[in-house]
């Protein structure tokens, strides 16, 4: 990147300063400072790294004269360690940092009524706005214990009605990613899918799962229940390995996928010949598991930089909203037909 300004230049970085860096319109730094979904990733990419480089500060001081505009902001959640949470995380940085927003993060204890409580009150009395990473059972109900007047905007799981109606919501819509996957193992030939669950309040990856087996005229089979963890998905692989009938299962994730390939293998049930496994998130480990797992990417930085777009839209207007990233089934070596389909392609192949 090839700096128009000298070391010695006494005037204070502007934006389009920025926008002259990288070849842009101000419109465009605009646009990433706000956190706008219109931007490519490589664009949005060069501009932080010009906000970076040439240390631009946005003007604080007349943001507050044209408008008193908050410049915080605490995300309340209830796990920073998953996956999801912590990619979460870092997109609200970003978008937060490129608009010189200051970014706290409050972790909720439990889902405990007086815990919810606690940091609900702690956050609300820091002044500031508010993000609610609301994927448990501790997320909704902080979410709900807002008060009305604190700007708040919300990373949810799929609506049931597919709709935001003007509430602070922004989500990837796992539901319909669920059922492509379901449909995907479908179409290899297996008769069902089985489904290790998260512990979420309403699971909508189980629905959009349950919904697809229903629509193929398949009675679901009862769902394992899992934790988030690979030990979770460990002790499922175990159950599953020893029904000689299950072909292929859902996890509803990839760190209880990995644990539910490892059990298989020692259960001696190969992947894919005797079982086909889809992930959920596609991790960076995913790609190089053995086999390589088949999964749904599920884009979670860019989620949290449209949660904090989202913010901040609905300081100028409250009825914004704002569309998630799209997910994306990604076919890998975990999947494939089923030992019956397999075997009968096998006597084809050598008649």
């Amino acid at each position: 990147m090839d700096m128009l300004r000298s070391a010695g230049d006494p005037r204070p970085v502007s934006i389009r300063d920025v926008a002259m860096a990288v070849g842009v319109s101000y419109q465009t730094v605009s646009r990433v400072i706000n956190g706008h979904p219109s931007v490519k990733e490589s664009t949005r990419a060069a501009v932080l790294a010009a906000i970076a480089q040439l240390g631009f500060r946005p003007n604080r001081a007349a943001r507050a004269l044209a408008g008193g505009l908050v410049q915080s902001v605490t995300v309340l959640t209830g796990d920073t360690t998953l996956y999801g949470p912590a990619q979460l995380l870092r997109g609200i940085e970003e978008a937060a940092r490129a608009a010189d927003f200051v970014v706290s993060v409050r972790v909720i204890n439990s889902a405990a009524p007086l815990d919810v409580r606690a940091a609900v009150d702690n956050v609300v009395e820091s002044g500031g706005a508010v993000i609610v990473v609301a994927w448990d059972h501790a997320g909704t109900r902080a979410l709900a214990a807002v008060p009305r007047g604190v700007p708040v905007a919300a990373a949810v799981e799929t609506p049931l009605d597919g709709r935001a109606e003007g509430r602070p919501w922004v989500w990837i819509d796992d539901r319909a990613a669920a059922a492509v996957a379901t449909r995907h193992l479908l179409d290899f030939g297996h008769r069902t899918v089985h489904y290790v669950s998260i512990p979420s309040p309403v699971d909508t990856r189980m629905i959009g799962w349950r919904e697809t087996l229903l629509a193929a005229g398949i009675t679901p089979p009862e769902p394992v229940r899992g934790r988030w963890d690979p030990r979770s998905g460990y002790e499922a692989g175990q159950r599953l390995a020893r029904d000689r009938s299950a072909t292929a299962v859902l996890c509803g994730n990839d760190d209880m996928a990995f644990g539910l390939l490892r059990a298989l293998h020692d259960a001696g049930r190969t992947v894919p010949d005797s079982m086909s496994v889809v992930g959920f998130d596609d991790m960076p480990q995913s790609e190089f598991a053995i086999p390589a797992l088949t999964t749904v990417r599920q884009d979670f930085a860019a989620l949290g930089r449209a949660c904090f777009g989202l913010l901040r839209d609905r300081m100028d207007d409250p009825a914004a909203v704002r569309v998630g990233p799209a997910p994306v089934l990604i076919h890998r070596e975990s999947c494939g037909p089923p030992p019956a389909r397999r075997t009968t392609r096998t006597r084809r192949t050598t008649e």
